[in-house]
């Protein structure tokens, strides 16, 4: 079977993406796990399927590389960018995706700003923050970020018995400007990324508990983005928005 493909990244966070509207395609876990090895494979953190939506402009499925679903805030962005290029979008951009349907703009500046869902809660556990972006998180303040065991401390989180489901791994670290670095241990890559939108969205909420206002500028290895918010009194976080660069590498067609 051969499939077309288009390969995006977004602040180094790669993915590969189909025009599924004709397609129709339900890829195996197999599949997928192929598609996203870096040798035997095109490449990328993730895949996601764009189809018709009866809601909103487009649909987005976000696959995992091995096999698991979530909201994907950089892939999500990408979507939005290959959508525009198929012509599926209008003057207002909206998508349905893993956790219900976004709102989305394509900025002057060829960036993509993506509305995210309330977020309601912020667990202090650990030495860190727990929270929920659409994926679920964990984010702790570190000192000497460039050479932390991201990798190693990552997995400890990813898998620790207090997280039932699993969750992903923000290690943080403030930097001038009411901004901050970025690294993330990405479940269900199961690596390091380049960046993390989900990430970079809960890292700048649980900043907000140290006195970091919106907007907050992310630094990852790949590039950077920027978090708005809204908080109320009762810590309930709105107007939640994540905004980055989406750029496509190239297409081809692979055979699977």
């Amino acid at each position: 079977m051969k499939v077309h493909f288009y390969k995006y990244q977004a602040a180094g966070n790669d993915f590969v993406l189909i025009d599924n509207r004709t397609a129709k395609l339900t890829l195996s876990r197999e599949q997928i796990a192929k598609i996203c090895h870096r040798r035997l494979g095109v490449g990328a953190d993730g895949v996601i399927l764009v189809d018709n939506d009866s809601e909103a402009n487009f649909n987005v499925t976000y696959i995992n590389p091995d096999g698991s679903q979530s909201l994907c805030g950089n892939g999500c962005r990408t979507a939005v960018e290959l959508a525009s290029k198929l012509g599926m979008t209008h003057n207002k951009i909206s998508f349905n995706a893993y956790d219900g349907i976004h709102k989305a703009e394509r900025l002057a500046d060829g960036q993509i700003k993506i509305q995210m869902n309330d977020v309601d809660k912020i667990e202090e556990v650990f030495d860190g923050y727990s929270l929920d972006t659409g994926s679920p998180h964990y984010v702790k303040f570190v000192s000497g970020l460039e050479d932390y065991p991201v990798y190693e401390e990552g997995r400890k989180y990813r898998y620790h018995s207090h997280f039932p489901k699993g969750t992903n791994a923000n290690f943080i670290e403030p930097r001038e400007g009411n901004a901050l670095a970025l690294r993330t241990y990405e479940r269900g890559v199961e690596e390091e990324t380049l960046a993390c939108g989900t990430g970079a969205t809960a890292s700048a909420l649980a900043a907000s508990k140290r006195n970091f206002v919106s907007p907050v500028t992310i630094y990852t290895r790949g590039g950077t983005l920027t978090v708005e918010f809204k908080v109320s009194p009762s810590g309930v976080f709105s107007d939640i928005y994540l905004t980055g660069p989406a750029k496509l590498v190239f297409e081809g067609d692979l055979e699977l």
